[in-house]
């Protein structure tokens, strides 16, 4: 195994220009959720190029390549879509333009997190060039609609593809450390009803924006007393909307929601979350309910689930862990720095929903994805290249 690895650090070194490359081709294409047809042909067209088995793209858009036939199924994933540019005065450089400077891949979508799935073509090769044989099936996934929806991809694979991996590998940014979970999340809708009246004469009406205030105010104390543990650090619930309606400008407002965005840590259930932030507002009268997402995707296909994201952990003495450990150690000499991430990830349904043994291990760091001057280092594509290949050959 000593002289396989050798060789896996080797190419990947071999192919560091190559995989730059591919990851430029893929930035310069923008992929916002819903419309990822483009990157999605340059993705597969890469794969192809490869030399992989088998290329497809399924009814969601999901590309899904293929090496090997065997019993054991393992799962490689990348989400294709970015979110948008934002602010372009805060940009120091064209995020579309996919410039490979000074060591770096320029671009949105470079760490967040199309630097993934370019690292996993490129061990695609790896395998192929090395006479990969093991009695193994490996699945490398360019994954859709990620941004809107985390995990909806992935309900798709294993519901529709009948896709369900024995192991699996998240290549969302993580530093090149390897990460076992992340807290969960939910969208919750919080709905008031008053009656309106002229606004001259407020005391006639019941005003729904001074239930929906006040109710914000109690959920703001909420975030304070949610759970805590050790691994993945406390629950949270926030407010990012505030929406309310009225006759006209000149009449008290007869309607108003609020939007929570809650964080869920270990031991947290979405019944658990709910009944919370009904014991707050249901004294002001305040509808509660778990979102739904529902869209249509660049295929047509329409699909959706509910807006809840469970929170996921693998334990740190799990073998898909230690595989992954022993794969870093054997590589690069040096114990990895096994961690979390702070945000959402497919990780979701592929651990939370199915109980897919899973970690990450993704190039870039997570501090830039959804920022301006979003980059990632050429060294990073390298490395993240020679894992997946090498945990191959560990698992």
């Amino acid at each position: 195994m000593e002289e396989v690895y050798r060789k896996i650090n080797k190419l990947s070194e071999k192919y560091r220009d190559y995989t730059a490359e591919n990851l430029s081709r893929l930035v310069k294409i923008k992929s916002l959720s819903m419309q990822e047809k483009e990157v999605q042909l340059e993705l597969k067209r890469q794969m192809e190029e490869a030399g992989f088995d088998e290329v497809k793209i399924d009814g969601l858009g999901n590309v899904i390549g293929r090496i090997g036939n065997g019993k054991k199924v393992i799962a490689i994933d990348g989400h294709m879509d970015t979110v948008d540019m934002g602010n372009m005065e805060n940009w120091d450089f064209d995020p579309l333009g996919g410039e490979i400077k000074d060591g770096y891949v320029h671009g949105r979508g470079s760490v967040d997190q199309e630097g993934g799935p370019a690292a996993f073509v490129t061990s695609g090769r790896i395998l192929k060039e090395l006479g990969f044989d093991r009695d193994m099936t490996i699945y490398f996934v360019g994954s859709v609609m990620e941004e809107d929806c985390d995990g909806l991809c992935w309900k798709y694979i294993v519901e529709e593809d009948k896709i369900k991996p024995d192991f699996a590998i998240s290549t969302e940014p993580t530093n090149l450390n390897i990460y076992r979970g992340h807290r969960g999340r939910m969208e919750i809708r919080v709905t008031f009803h008053g009656i309106s009246c002229h606004g001259s004469a407020p005391e006639r009406g019941d005003n729904a924006i001074y239930k929906a205030s006040r109710a914000a105010l109690e959920i703001e104390k909420l975030n304070e007393r949610l759970a805590y543990d050790e691994f993945l650090g406390k629950g949270s619930v926030t407010i990012s909307e505030f929406k309310s309606g009225s006759p006209s400008l000149c009449a008290v407002a007869d309607y108003a929601h609020l939007h929570l965005d809650r964080r869920l840590t270990w031991g947290e259930s979405k019944e658990i979350a709910i009944k919370e932030v009904e014991e707050v507002v249901a004294p002001l009268g305040g509808k509660v309910e778990v979102l739904y997402y529902e869209e249509t995707a660049y295929t047509g296909t329409r699909y959706g689930m509910e807006k809840y994201y469970p929170t996921w952990k693998i334990p740190e003495d799990h073998p898909v862990v230690q595989t992954g450990v022993n794969a870093y150690k054997a590589l690069f000499s040096k114990e990895p720095k096994v961690d979390k991430w702070t945000f959402s990830t497919n990780g979701v349904t592929m651990n939370g929903y199915y109980g897919i043994p899973m970690i990450g291990f993704g190039p870039g760091n997570e501090v830039l994805a959804h920022a301006p001057n979003e980059k990632v280092p050429i060294d990073d594509l390298v490395k993240a290249s020679a894992f997946y290949a090498a945990f191959a050959y560990e698992i």
